[in-house]
């Protein structure tokens, strides 16, 4: 198979998908306040998604390393694809939220096998242009996702968004099933249980331990990374409160963050073979903190707007970085483990943390407490970038052939 069909099948069977999701998140929100009226039960659907996926994550990963992953991606869209579709037809408030939670439990299985699957069929000195070219998908998809949406929901309603969201899940399983992924030599076996998941859990205890810069820079990565995201958990409170900034202007605030994320996606994938992947990571990472402390720094909209186009930019750089390094340095052996265990990590860190935020915006200022955890972000920021330029590690970092 031609490289650019190969690539071209991983990003459409991968990245087709989120735009699904940014379709299915507005159409569904519209399906639940119809059948209620409320919008506390709006509020739980993400309550419901984020539970189901912690829950799964304790086990998901030993099911992908032991599983053919192209298959397991393949069931993982189809499933949810028929979810999706039954979703209209739920009858009730709970069996929706059931469908949800199912939605969301099914979806925790295609992550970590869709990086196994990347790491499989794209070369180690491909990897930074390829996460580049899928992020400028996911950034697309960031960026038109709701207005598609908006369209699709005014022309045809938002049972029928549904139904079409549906659609998007069976395409990506064709895609997928067209992709010559191999399967993995070094999978483990054993029967599935307590026991199974203890041995687990310390194999990937072992790898942490034979890996600790790995595991450092994931640890500093994604915990600054967890503070941008508790961080966006106030952009809207400080846009029409501190800004003082109507409905209108925060809409076009986010779309152009969204144009930012696709313009630093194509920059990142151009200058993929002339910047190196510490540059990504680290300079990327810093300049992507400074500018939420900067954007809660602003004074107006246009410092606002400024500052989310260079958010935009320079988080597409950070993204592919972190990518390319993980895909590298994790064995293809252990990506399901180690993904599915980070994500509870991630999810918990999330949690704690935009609950601080909010005490935090509560007892003092929304501004204040979020340039407090910009700060935060960017002194972890500077961490990665010095331990990631340190020349004795440039083995993590340098690409297998080229």
């Amino acid at each position: 198979m031609r490289r650019s069909t190969l690539y071209g099948l991983l990003i459409g069977g991968i990245g087709v998908s989120q735009f699904g999701n940014w379709i299915y998140l507005i159409a569904l929100n519209l399906l639940v306040l119809d059948m209620t009226g409320s919008a506390a039960a709006v509020a739980l659907l993400y309550v419901v998604g984020p539970s189901a996926r912690v829950l799964m994550s304790l086990f998901a990963g030993s099911v992908i390393d032991r599983s053919d992953k192209k298959r397991l991606m393949i069931a993982s869209d189809l499933i949810r694809g028929l979810l999706v579709f039954m979703m209209p037809f739920a009858g009730s408030i709970w069996v929706v939220y059931l469908l949800v939670f199912l939605t969301n439990a099914t979806g925790t299985f295609f992550g970590p096998s869709s990086t196994f699957v990347i790491t499989k069929l794209v070369p180690d000195h491909e990897r930074k242009r390829f996460n580049s070219f899928m992020g400028m998908m996911n950034s697309g998809a960031f960026l038109v996702g709701p207005a598609l949406a908006g369209v699709l929901i005014m022309t045809v309603g938002s049972t029928w968004t549904v139904f079409l969201n549906s659609a998007t899940f069976f395409i990506c399983a064709a895609a997928i099933a067209l992709l010559p992924v191999p399967k993995e030599t070094g999978a483990p076996s054993g029967r599935f249980g307590w026991r199974m998941l203890r041995d687990d859990f310390g194999e990937v205890a072992r790898f942490i331990r034979s890996e600790p810069f790995f595991f450092r820079i994931y640890l500093i990565f994604q915990t600054a990374l967890m503070l941008a995201f508790a961080l966006d958990s106030q952009e809207v409170t400080f846009i029409k409160q501190d800004l003082a900034l109507g409905d209108q202007k925060y809409g076009l605030l986010v779309s152009i963050a969204g144009a930012g994320s696709l313009i630093g996606a194509a920059l990142s994938a151009a200058f993929a073979k002339k910047l190196s992947l510490q540059a990504y990571l680290g300079f990327g990472t810093v300049l992507t903190m400074a500018a939420y402390a900067a954007f809660y720094s602003s004074a107006g909209f246009y410092t606002a707007m400024a500052a989310f186009v260079l958010l935009g930019i320079f988080m597409a750089f950070s993204n592919a970085g972190y990518d390319t390094f993980y895909q590298r340095n994790v064995p293809t052996a252990l990506m399901g483990r180690v993904g599915s265990l980070g994500s509870i990590f991630q999810n918990v860190l999330q949690i704690l943390f935009t609950l601080l935020l909010g005490m935090l915006a509560e007892w003092f200022s929304v501004q204040g407490a979020a340039i407090g955890f910009a700060l935060l972000a960017i002194v972890l920021a500077c961490a990665l970038s010095v331990s990631v330029f340190d020349r004795r590690k440039s083995g993590y970092f340098e690409p297998e052939s080229a």
